[in-house]
């Protein structure tokens, strides 16, 4: 599959009907992952969601809702059991473009442990599974989309999310702004529990003293004065994020010349909630400038609050 993202950095040739009409999203990903789950949190947003649609048969229905002004946001759900998936899905996206629309790909993906977790819970068969094992199955899958999630708009990762913070981070990233040209997350986390599947970027503060063997800081987090205060007054933290504010300032503008509308931006430490808490606050309000280039800033704490 070929990448989309330099294509849509570009101005497409805009069908004048289509113009200001329906928000399109496709939403596709890792079986077991949530793609269901995602598309009723958009169906209760105010939605029209279409679940397991031939990709061949997407551009068919944007044709005919191009003119309903009840279906204004259209997020079509997709999956590997399709037959010629790729090549489908790929061929319905050029043409989607080609008559003005800019289809944003979300793919929602796990970790292999939480896809066989949540398979083994509901005692059903991966659907590429076959006479082979349940990881045998989610190996085959990963592969074969392996092309997608690179170029998708989105990653996003559930591996970690109930039903309202999924809901929430969705509501976060995909909330339509004509005047946003990127959306940039940056998220802290605990490598503890796993680096983030959609991280773009990862950065590590592992390096840093941890409030944690502090006894008196220990219950606090980054986000209060006290974590935040002794992170932040380190010496190396200070050079330290003064240079990922500069890498981040230089990508951005790469992003930005490429079309892309996505980048999460993966701080951790630990345990994710003293070091990597402080900093991601940090760094956000350092890029709050941004804003006035069309970047959309958002801070997500996935693991704060987990023992």
């Amino acid at each position: 599959m070929t990448s989309r993202r330099s294509d849509l950095g570009e101005q497409a040739p805009t069908r004048p009907e289509a113009t200001g009409r329906a928000d399109v999203v496709i939403l596709t990903g890792m079986s077991g992952a949530g793609r269901t789950t995602a598309g009723d949190v958009l169906e209760d947003r105010g939605w029209y969601v279409v679940d397991n649609l031939p990709p061949a048969m997407i551009v068919q229905l944007m044709d005919t809702t191009a003119d309903d002004p009840q279906r204004q946001r259209v997020a079509v759900v997709v999956d590997v059991r399709s037959r010629d998936f790729t090549s489908e899905l790929s061929g319905a996206l050029a043409t989607l473009a080609d008559r003005g629309w800019r289809p944003r790909v979300v793919f929602v993906d796990s970790s292999d442990e939480s896809l066989v977790r949540r398979f083994e819970a509901v005692r059903r068969p991966h659907p590429l599974q076959g006479e082979g094992l349940l990881l045998d199955g989610i190996r085959r899958e990963r592969r074969m989309l392996g092309d997608l999630r690179s170029d998708a708009d989105l990653v996003l990762d559930t591996s970690s999310y109930n039903v309202h913070e999924l809901s929430a981070k969705i509501d976060a990233l995909l909330n339509v702004d004509a005047d946003v040209r990127l959306r940039l997350a940056i998220m802290s986390f605990g490598f503890k529990y796993g680096i983030p599947l959609d991280a773009d970027v990862v950065l590590d503060l592992r390096f840093l003293p941890n409030p944690y063997w502090i006894p008196e800081l220990r219950p606090h987090t980054g986000r209060e004065a006290p974590v935040r205060d002794f992170v932040l007054g380190h010496e190396l933290a200070q050079k330290f994020i003064e240079h990922a504010e500069q890498l981040l300032r230089t990508s951005v503008q790469g992003y930005l010349a490429e079309g892309r509308r996505y980048v999460t931006v993966a701080v951790g430490c630990t345990g994710g909630k003293h070091r990597s808490v402080a900093t991601a606050e940090e760094l956000t309000r350092r890029l709050s400038d941004l804003q006035e280039e069309g970047v959309q800033l958002s801070t997500f704490h996935r693991d704060l609050g987990r023992e």
